[in-house]
């Protein structure tokens, strides 16, 4: 296993060290330790981890969906210095985001020098479900994160060559699993990080503590579960025992995180298939309610952290636009879907608070 990043002292801390611990917590709880591995600094080293890459079987990303077209080319000029005659590279995005490879994928084809090198690597979409709280420094190299975890992947890019990846889960059909976890874990993590804002707390289960926050996350993943139950034909009994699996993940205080930290980037969020203008636009696409997730997209208008620089464009903008023109340029929502009016709506009603 090989890490590549960008920050110097994390590359350097692995690099020091010969090994690490991931500690989960939660039921089935265990302590696994990681060695084995190397780690190069992209930024300084970039022709090393080309080397790698090159001849790697599997690559995979978690930067967070805006970072990936920076590391297209680094991935493209590893596939184009691959030997043909090994098997194709499998790469895969884990980010947070609906389709994260097909957007990797984009970047690294108009990287590459020939477009019909592409073939030398298979590029499949994930859904990746665990909670990770932000990792306090004083811990070191050693990472704190649930028990459960599940980690879905198309199967249909690879054909008959499926990769070999212990506990990893192979579907025929990836769309259901990833936004049953965008919208019922993401969705429903913002939720709480939002309104616990707006509530006056830094820690997410003191949020979720609050029995109005409680509510709120409720009714949310309420009407995230009647879309999923309604368009993937999920049991509602399976979704129900999901959503109230999940209350209880948000709520551990041993996988506390702070509001600030989850509630980061709310334009982002707030973008047209992100986790709440995703979900409430196609319930009222079906004439199901979308209210509690109103609730939700106005508390995240009300995110105000100066450390987070979409925060404070937000701020900007709720300042010097239309509410109409709000709407139309962050959620991507124009005025003849059904959802328009009532974000106008909401957006009107921050501006005028403010």
């Amino acid at each position: 296993m090989v890490f590549a990043d960008v920050n110097a002292q994390l590359i350097d801390a692995l690099s020091a060290t010969p090994s690490y611990q991931v500690h989960e917590v939660g039921p089935g709880a265990t302590v696994v330790t990681v060695d084995g591995y190397r780690a190069i600094n992209s930024q300084t080293h970039e022709a090393d981890v080309i080397a790698e890459i090159a001849s790697a079987q599997v690559v995979t990303t978690a930067v967070g969906p805006t970072i990936l077209g920076f590391v297209a080319p680094v991935i493209a000029a590893a596939i184009a210095k691959r030997d043909p005659r090994l098997p194709p590279l499998a790469v895969m995005a884990c980010e947070n985001a609906i389709n994260a490879t097909d957007a990797l994928k984009a970047g690294v084809v108009a990287a590459l020098p020939d477009a019909a090198l592409v073939t030398r690597a298979v590029f499949a979409n994930t859904a990746v479900d665990r909670i990770v709280p932000g990792h306090p420094h004083v811990d070191g190299l050693d990472v704190t994160v649930e028990a459960f975890f599940e980690w879905a992947i198309e199967s249909g890019p690879f054909g008959a060559a499926v990769p070999v990846i212990p506990q990893a889960h192979f579907v025929d059909d990836l769309r259901p699993y990833i936004e049953r976890k965008l919208f019922t874990v993401n969705t429903g993590h913002a939720t709480a990080a939002y309104h616990g804002f707006v509530a006056g707390v830094s820690v997410l289960s003191d949020a979720l503590a609050i029995p109005s926050v409680f509510a709120e996350v409720r009714a949310v993943l309420g009407e995230t579960k009647a879309l999923l139950v309604a368009k993937h034909d999920f049991p509602a009994d399976v979704q129900q025992a999901y959503l109230e699996q999940n209350l209880i993940r948000f709520a551990n205080p041993e996988l506390s995180d702070t509001v600030e930290r989850v509630g980061r980037q709310p334009l982002r969020k707030l973008s047209r298939n992100e986790r709440f203008i995703g979900p409430a636009a196609q319930l009222a696409e079906r004439g199901l309610p979308f209210d509690a997730l109103g609730r939700a997209i106005g508390a995240a208008l009300r995110f105000d952290v100066p450390d987070d620089p979409q925060s404070v464009e937000l701020a900007a903008l709720l300042a010097s636009v239309s509410a109409k023109e709000f709407v139309r340029g962050v959620t991507g929502i124009d005025e003849e879907h059904p959802l328009f009016a009532a974000l106008v709506q909401i957006v009107a009603e921050e501006q005028a608070r403010r």
